[in-house]
């Protein structure tokens, strides 16, 4: 089989599928796995002595495990030309998630506008991890924004740059490391010490993808004042790495986030990252949104280029 074409079809086809069905509750997926095999290794590490070592062990463990099945598999399967497409086709749809990252977060603008505030604090916490029970209508719509910023970089241009590095093993051993980050690697009292590899690692993966995103986001709504705040406020954010697609969106739109949010009960001062404090639209959002899809697209079309 080509090489390229091994790597290009199951690229188009899987992006296509997330575009037409994005990630219905109802289809099984790998992701709900990794989190059971996470949930199953904490419940029987995390305790006793020795706790970043054993969730360095776990971490390890799984990542690894997931890179080696996968590439085994579809070693077995590359015998078998169409058969390996459909799957590796299949496996790429599920290591993407940006139509749903958008569904998602337009639920939150429809139930806010057609709902009310409760709704929409309700639908928002489905999505972030700040408390959501006191925000208002423009902390809301702030939280969205920097929602699709932040996980355009992690949940879409990190797999594909991890599937231009090495295909579906490569992808799915980020996914599962960028799992056991959102699952394990907090800094409470539980997680600090188990889940310190997981955190540390997840920033390390995202390092050259983050900055990617925000670059690109820059590029494609050809917008100067992204690229300044790139520089000037990337590095601000609390997070090494989510600050950089959030400062270029807030160059984009010129507006401001950051700022304090409460977090399991604790109230978190973050850095503001831009410098307009206006109250942020739909449109906004909506701008957001194209922007998520034409960042993917021109990601997916020079990685073909480079390719052929």
């Amino acid at each position: 089989m080509n090489e390229h074409l091994d790597l290009i079809i199951p690229l188009l086809a899987g992006f296509a599928l997330d575009c037409l069905i994005g990630d219905p509750h109802f289809l099984p997926h790998p992701i709900r796995l990794f989190g059971k095999a996470i949930a199953a290794g904490e419940a029987k590490l995390n305790q006793g002595k020795n706790r970043k070592l054993k969730g360095a062990l776990l971490a390890s463990g799984l990542i690894l495990n997931t890179y080696f099945v996968l590439t085994l598999g579809l070693a077995v399967l590359s015998a078998y030309q169409n058969l390996y497409l459909v799957v590796s086709s299949i496996l790429v749809f599920y290591g993407l998630a940006n139509r749903s990252l958008i569904q998602e977060s337009l639920r939150v603008i429809v139930k806010l506008e057609r709902e009310g505030l409760e709704a929409g604090r309700q639908q928002l916490s489905m999505i972030v991890g700040r408390e959501t029970a006191q925000l208002n209508e423009n902390q809301i719509r702030t939280a969205v924004l920097e929602t699709l910023a932040e996980n355009l970089s992690d949940g879409v241009i990190a797999p594909l740059f991890f599937y231009f590095i090495g295909g579906v093993p490569t992808m799915f051993a980020y996914k599962m490391a960028n799992t056991l980050d959102s699952m394990i690697g907090y800094k409470n009292q539980r997680c600090k010490d188990f889940g310190f590899f997981a955190a540390k690692l997840d920033d390390v993966l995202n390092f050259i993808p983050a900055r990617l995103t925000a670059i690109l986001m820059a590029v494609v709504s050809f917008n100067l004042r992204a690229i300044k705040f790139i520089f000037k406020y990337g590095r601000k954010h609390s997070s090494p790495n989510a600050g950089y697609p959030e400062a270029a969106l807030a160059g984009i739109l010129n507006c401001r986030f950051g700022g304090p949010n409460r977090y399991h009960g604790v109230l978190v001062e973050k850095p503001f990252i831009g410098e307009n404090p206006r109250p942020v639209s739909v449109n906004d959002v909506y701008k957001a949104c194209v922007i998520n899809v034409a960042v993917t697209l021109v990601f997916i079309g020079v990685f073909i280029l480079w390719l052929v």
